[in-house]
């Protein structure tokens, strides 16, 4: 029989029970619970699903044509296929149908589609690209448009709300919501050109190109990529700046491609124990070890041996940092530059020039097909630097690897893109001196 302390004990454990089972109630203190609902419904309509589709060749197991008739071999499952993929993408321009998304969304695309959240679908085609900072336009005709306006990423603080909207999975339109959990991330795509904004709201595949909001209804990101071992969200996801993606875009709008900023520098790196051997009296830093004549920085006044420690008043601990700070803004735009020289902090304004690339490696010689070049020398080699190279193409097929220099071909040296061409012209075989990391070597080119 129950004593009458362990008959109370159990009214009171079901009570509680009881209580925890219960729906939230709708208010407190007499206000109602704050909800993300009013923010969603605004913002949520800019928001768009895209399908991508594209046709593939598929290669034979016989090989060419060529190599079947003469042994006899029958046809192979060679010829071609159409596959289709998701992604998302944000109305930032509804007057004029232009959307953001991220440039591997719709990289290779025959047809684009979009769908907007009342399920209405629209061809879009590309208006331009930008693989070094995965940012992409495209552009709709504007029917039942819906654009978000664009927050200052530079204001956004560690520990800011934010939501994450996009298409995950393909399964349409789906709002997350978490923190920032980090800002300017680098290292996670180091192809390219990197600043990124870590949040903790759920992003899966078919996110990408998709809208990171602040709670004021701003886009502050465009969600890029998760770090995962398993190819789904574990709470680590990037997306690009705004600050990045509208600076890219108005340069794809206004110019039908990215002119992205030149010091026209080599650098290297300056840690601690650099420094000491330099006799410098700095933690870190990129060190000037050339500079290319007529160039913003000869103009600007720097010199070799200069120490680069701030750009904008911005923090420079590597060379890879300052690749960054200069190629993320236009050319045209104005720097100002901190650095040490004979152990003295001085400081300048430089006037960026204007990185020279190619579309592609092609038109520079058969053998260099799925590459793309910039003339950059914002790395430690000087040279022609290789910022893409496609699978399977016949430059990868031959070693090129995205983030090789190329600093001397057939032995002659380099150092930008139209002597990389006019000696390709020359010949049908090319050898090309290529500094990878801290190694060089030699690559043949047919």
């Amino acid at each position: 029989m129950k004593t009458s302390y362990q008959a109370a004990l159990a009214m009171l454990l079901l009570s509680v029970a009881t209580i925890s089972a219960a729906a939230l109630p709708d208010r407190v203190d007499g206000e109602p619970l704050p909800s993300l609902a009013p923010l969603v419904k605004r913002v949520a309509p800019a928001v768009v699903n895209i399908r991508v589709s594209q046709t593939i060749e598929t290669r034979s197991q016989y090989g060419d044509e060529a190599f079947r008739r003469f042994f006899g071999l029958p046809n192979g499952p060679g010829g071609s296929r159409e596959v289709s993929s998701a992604g998302s993408g944000v109305i930032i321009d509804a007057a004029n149908g232009y959307i953001l998304t991220n440039h591997h969304v719709v990289d290779g695309a025959d047809r684009i589609q979009i769908s907007l959240l009342d399920d209405q679908s629209l061809d879009a085609e590309i208006v331009g690209s930008d693989p070094e900072t995965d940012i992409a336009v495209i552009k709709v005709e504007p029917i039942g448009l819906v654009d978000i306006p664009i927050g200052n990423s530079d204001d956004l603080e560690v520990g800011d709300f934010v939501l994450a909207i996009g298409n995950p999975f393909g399964l349409g339109n789906t709002v997350t919501s978490g923190i920032i959990s980090a800002l300017g991330r680098t290292g996670i795509n180091r192809n390219g050109y990197e600043d990124f904004i870590q949040t903790d709201a759920s992003i899966n595949p078919g996110n990408s190109g998709g809208a990171l909001v602040n709670m004021r209804g701003e886009l502050v990101g465009i969600n890029s990529m998760i770090l995962s071992r398993t190819g789904g969200n574990v709470g680590i996801g990037f997306a690009v700046p705004s600050a990045i993606a509208r600076s890219i875009m108005r340069q794809i709008i206004d110019f039908g491609e990215v002119r992205r900023g030149l010091l026209g520098v080599s650098i290297d790196t300056i840690d601690a124990d650099s420094a000491k051997a330099l006799g410098a009296e700095v933690d870190s830093g990129a060190l000037v070890t050339s500079i290319s004549p007529d160039s913003a920085a000869e103009k600007a006044g720097l010199q070799v041996d200069d120490i680069i420690t701030k750009i904008n008043n911005s923090k420079i601990d590597s060379g890879r940092e300052l690749a960054n700070a200069i190629g993320l803004k236009a050319s045209g735009e104005s720097v100002d530059i901190e650095f040490v020289r004979d152990g003295q902090p001085r400081s300048v304004r430089a006037r960026l020039g204007r990185q020279i690339t190619s579309s592609g490696g092609i038109d520079i010689h058969p053998g260099l097909e799925g590459a793309q070049f910039s003339s950059a020398t914002t790395t430690a080699a000087s040279g022609v630097e290789v910022t893409a190279v496609e699978a399977g193409s016949p430059a990868a097929q031959r070693g090129l690897r995205a983030g090789d220099v190329i600093t001397a071909v057939n032995r002659q040296p380099i150092r930008n893109l139209q002597q990389l061409r006019e000696i390709a012209q020359q010949g049908r075989i090319l050898f090309l001196l290529v500094q990878r990391g801290d190694r060089a070597l030699m690559l043949r080119i047919r």
